[in-house]
């Protein structure tokens, strides 16, 4: 064995660059997986394409290849996050084109035509009618200038010729149609502003007639204090859901003119709706469901039986799990853990056999440079606790001098109702691999730890999400495991709010980096797209009756605040944060000559889909932080210029 060098954290060498990780890698995360009959699809993004969306198939013979050509890209801009992009039928596809937002039908073996008509009419979340020849689908409506869009569940005629038929209209927000297997009734959710679907929302069940009308309808379940979500027909016609009213999102039947719990669990069989299409659970026959289910380790595969409620683990070497479906004795999903990048993953459920059909990263990395994140739980304000995954630094090749203690990035999700999960973030790898600590903190108001604990950032975005980042950072410092002194935090989106909130107004970080970050909560809340147009409504509190609030939680009125470097990356067609957020943050600075850097990305939207730009936006935070936490960084890597920004000190000195 090749003896160690010695060499301070953060200028480790390491095999893990953008260029090897992005060389041929799809992203597989929010994407979908669909069988149909001995067929199996699914959808995966393309960064060396521009971030393209191609539907895939691997045929019963176990041939596999792309079914979406060159020229289209499968990608729904319904709720601006999509998802529910495609559905497949006896071989046809239908799916959504992201350059026009028509719905388009492909036969096997044919070119893709458009069968809704051009204007900016968008479809989502697709079902298959086939007696009646129509594509149940959300329609979101955009055609009306200088107005929200209209949501609305329809049916399009297969062939595009017949009027389209709406079946349910006047709340704000649909989801989720499912066909009864007579094609009698129809499920759906709903839920209205000011609401988000994980904080309320409501299941209903409709009756069809011969040609597809609506003929009546009744609400199942959900209410004001409620999440419910995906409903599903059994093959014996019983309508099953997911609720959260226990506290945790389980699992229920409706009987009668009620319901009843599946499987009581304290553990979440469900998460946060930020796409379409995700699916939780499947039914394999009469007697059994195939679901996924969390606790604060991951998420795991169980087999639950109808007749006896009791749901059997089934062990898999992966931490990550998500889409499930079921055709016959095979279930398909996505599946990812620390080490094992994301994959389309089969399993037999008879006999427990995997086959890997598709593997997100085909990169090989020796297991020495891979760290393997640790749950930890740090107390915080109020006498509560709080979660997160700590990634210790790693790398086989080297060691720190002795007494050194590795610098620590504070990464904070999106969402905020999102999660940070022990999954295969190849980002996280990159870090840790140069000696940099780093901590995914699921702060109060995360997803996978019950109701209660979602609920903990209502009203208070800005507050205790700020406090769980910064008191995870201070329980790693007490346990002696990062610098105290070389502290940075970074997030993207909703991330990037606590980020930017966080060095303005508290003094504790030494450097921080927003990813198309909220700066102005005012801004934002007249700015950004339906979907969310009201959230911040939940997070903080009535517009304009609390103004004083958004004002208080608005980095940029408190610029002045901040005593430490920033850098701010910015894709310029972002329509959810748009561009004007960071560009006002940057006026405060460049008006107070505050030190900055800011990096805008033509072409990109909210997230990083270019593989030229996922490189440039982790290369340039690498520079960013070695030049505030004096160590040099290895390798030929992209810079950048930080203004007002002279370094006079030891490592670590405050601005």
């Amino acid at each position: 064995m090749t003896a160690r060098q010695t060499s301070p954290y953060g200028s480790w060498a390491s095999p893990i660059t953008p260029d090897m990780l992005l060389k041929g890698t799809v992203h597989m995360r929010n994407q979908m997986v669909r069988w149909d009959g001995s067929d199996l699809y699914w959808s995966e993004l393309r960064p060396y394409e521009g971030g393209r969306i191609v539907v895939c198939k691997r045929a019963a013979d176990g041939s596999t290849g792309d079914v979406t050509p060159q020229g289209f890209n499968a990608r729904s801009r319904v709720h601006e996050y999509g998802g529910g992009h495609y559905v497949v039928k006896n071989g046809t596809v239908y799916f959504t084109n992201f350059e026009d937002q028509r719905l388009y039908r492909q036969d096997p073996g044919g070119a893709p035509r458009p069968i809704t008509p051009d204007p900016d009419v968008r479809h989502a979340d697709m079902a298959v009618d086939e007696a009646r020849g129509r594509i149940i689908a959300v329609r979101e409506d955009h055609t009306r200038s200088g107005q929200e869009a209209v949501n609305t569940l329809v049916a399009i005629d297969v062939e595009g010729k017949r009027e389209t038929i709406t079946l349910a209209q006047g709340n704000d927000f649909y989801s989720s149609p499912k066909l009864s297997r007579d094609g009698e009734r129809i499920a759906w959710q709903t839920w209205n502003h000011p609401h988000m679907p994980w904080d309320s929302s409501e299941i209903w069940v409709g009756e069809l007639d011969r040609d597809g009308n609506l003929t009546s309808k009744r609400r199942i379940a959900g209410g004001p204090d409620e999440s419910v979500l995906q409903p599903e027909w059994s093959p014996s016609g019983e309508l099953y859901f997911i609720s959260d009213r226990s506290d945790w999102w389980n699992l229920y039947r409706a009987r009668g003119e009620g319901d009843e719990p599946v499987c009581p669990r304290a553990a979440e069989f469900a998460a946060p709706q930020w796409v379409f299409g995700q699916r939780w659970y499947a039914f394999s026959g009469e007697d059994e469901i195939v679901c996924l289910f969390s606790d604060n380790t991951g998420s795991k595969l169980g087999r639950i039986d109808l007749n006896t409620g009791k749901l059997d683990h089934v062990e898999l070497f992966y931490s990550t799990l998500a889409n499930v479906q079921v055709s016959g004795t095979r279930a398909a999903m996505y599946a990812s853990s620390a080490t094992l990048s994301e994959r389309v993953l089969v399993i037999d459920l008879q006999t427990g056999g995997e086959t890997v059909v598709k593997t997100a990263n085909p990169a090989h990395i020796e297991p020495g440079y891979f760290s393997v994140p640790r749950p930890i739980e740090f107390p915080t304000e109020g006498g509560k606790t709080a979660h997160a995954f700590f990634y210790a630094p790693r790398n086989h090749d080297f060691v720190a001098p002795e007494g050194e203690k590795p610098p620590l990035m504070v990464h904070v999700h999106g969402g905020p109702t999102g999660s940070a999960g022990p999954t295969f973030p190849f980002e996280h790898q990159y870090w840790t691999s140069r000696g940099l600590a780093f901590v995914d903190v699921n702060y109060g108001g995360s997803a996978g730890y019950g109701r209660a604990y979602r609920h903990r950032l209502k009203g208070n975005w800005g507050v205790v999400d700020v406090d769980d980042c910064i008191n995870a950072a201070r329980y790693l410092a007490d346990q002696g495991l990062i610098d105290p002194q070389r502290i940075e935090v970074t997030g993207g989106s909703a991330g990037g709010f606590t980020v930017l909130l966080s060095l303005t107004k508290r003094d504790f970080y030494h450097a921080g980096a927003s990813h198309y970050g909220i700066g102005n909560l005012e801004l934002f809340d007249g700015t950004t797209h339906k979907f969310e147009s009201h959230y911040d409504q939940w997070c903080i509190g009535p517009y304009p009756e609390r103004k004083d609030l958004y004002y208080d939680r608005s980095a940029v009125h408190f610029a002045d605040g901040l005593n430490c470097p920033v850098v701010l990356f910015q894709g310029l067609e972002d329509v959810i944060v748009p561009p004007s957020q960071a560009e006002t943050f940057i006026e405060a600075c460049k008006e107070k000559k505050l030190p900055y850097a800011y990096v805008a990305f033509e072409g990109e939207q909210h997230g990083w889909r270019k593989d030229s730009t996922i490189k440039r936006a982790m290369e340039l935070e690498l520079y960013f932080m070695s030049r505030i936490f004096d160590f040099e960084a290895a390798g030929d890597i992209d810079r950048l210029q930080i203004e007002n920004f002279t370094k006079s000190g030891g490592v670590g000195e405050r601005i």
